[in-house]
């Protein structure tokens, strides 16, 4: 897994880079291993609550939320794209 992590807006912290490495460990087992992952945070302004932006494209997918926290984004990101990944195999 090929993994790429832009911060926009914002000084990215190691806790919360160790905790997108931590959650993309467990989601691994759902991708090859040539597969690209990009992930792309911004805040978006003004400051208000839901001011997180999270944007994700894994293997040809792409999910993108809005939440109070990028750790939230990213856990609500993971799960749509476990679900359209389930779809595609499936299909």
């Amino acid at each position: 897994m090929n993994l790429t992590i832009n911060a926009v807006n914002f000084e990215m912290a190691e806790k919360l880079e160790q905790f997108i490495e931590k959650k993309m460990s467990r989601f691994e087992r759902h991708l090859n291993p040539s597969d690209k992952v990009e992930i792309r945070m911004s805040v978006i302004k003004p400051q208000t609550n839901a001011n997180k932006e999270v944007k994700m494209r894994i293997a040809g997918l792409f999910a993108e939320k809005t939440a109070d926290t990028f750790e939230e984004g990213i856990d609500a990101c993971l799960a749509a794209l476990e679900g359209q990944l389930e779809k595609r195999k499936n299909a």
